[in-house]
């Protein structure tokens, strides 16, 4: 049985050094809303080719998704090599013998060597159970809180650090530039010469001031604020289409090939890509 803390890993991958010698990598970071249409979720990441995957709200035995577990299933179909780590334990999709989990998932075509989980120090306790809330799905009462999933893929002779990343939905913005504060301090950890990518569901647009404020003192890239941000969720049922979605990166990187996929039809939330290079 799984743990909130605990992450589940699997290897699907054949070796391939020539692979791990390319100086360039394909990364794509998505929202799949729990991998509800998983079969066209699998559809677009096959014609996609990427060599690094960051997949947010993932399910893990949730009766929403068939009791599948949507990460394992992905990975396998591709050949990828993948880690899930636990955001919450959705009390509304399992039960005390057959929990259900919803979370995040980073998918590659090279070695993990290593992953843990940051769990944030400031989240939002709207999610927590309580007597006077019904315990339906509707209202999705959870145990666990908000994290990154970081990783480390080796390389080209490196590691690449990868803060796999879904900040908190509810809340105001204030509350989730504390969380990306925390990915930041958690990164100067990694010497400048360490490649690293923050990429994932950031749930508030990253080119508003109080967030550029925040980047603006971290030698992070933000390749989707080329001044023509485009909304990366579809219009909601009250009109209202978000950028909230965003990759960036540190380091020796060059970048190609920005593209917001907006054709994609089978979440919430597009698909986002592109290529890095090393310098």
């Amino acid at each position: 049985m799984m743990r909130l803390e605990q992450l589940e890993r699997g290897s699907f991958a054949p070796a391939d050094d020539a692979l791990e010698a390319l100086d360039f990598i394909r990364i794509l970071s998505w929202n799949v809303n729990r991998g509800l249409q998983l079969n066209e979720v699998l559809e677009f990441l096959t014609d996609a080719s990427a060599d690094l995957i960051l997949l947010q709200e993932v399910d893990v035995n949730a009766r929403r998704t068939h009791h599948r577990n949507i990460a394992r299933v992905i990975a396998q179909t591709l050949q990828m090599n993948y880690v899930f780590g636990c955001e919450f334990e959705e009390l509304t999709q399992g039960n005390h013998n057959s929990p259900a989990y919803h979370g995040q998932a980073t998918l590659s075509r090279l070695p993990i060597a290593e992953s843990r989980i940051l769990r944030f120090q400031r989240q939002s306790g709207f999610w927590r159970p309580r007597w006077y809330v019904p315990t339906t799905s509707k209202f999705q009462r959870r145990l666990g809180a908000r994290m990154a999933l970081v990783s480390h893929v080796a390389w080209f002779g490196k590691q690449l650090v990868v803060f796999n990343v879904h900040l908190e939905s509810r809340g105001n913005d204030n509350l989730r530039c504390s969380q990306l504060a925390e990915i930041f301090d958690d990164a100067h950890q990694y010497g400048s010469d360490v490649p690293v990518v923050v990429a994932g569901d950031f749930n508030f647009d990253l080119s508003r001031k109080m967030a550029t404020l925040i980047i603006g003192g971290e030698p992070f890239n933000n390749h989707f604020d080329n001044g023509n941000v485009r909304p990366t969720t579809p219009r909601s049922r009250l009109g209202r289409a978000r950028a909230v979605d965003w990759i960036l990166s540190r380091g020796p990187l060059d970048h190609a090939e920005v593209e917001l996929h907006q054709s994609v039809c089978a979440s919430d939330h597009y698909p986002l890509s592109l290529v890095l290079k090393l310098k």
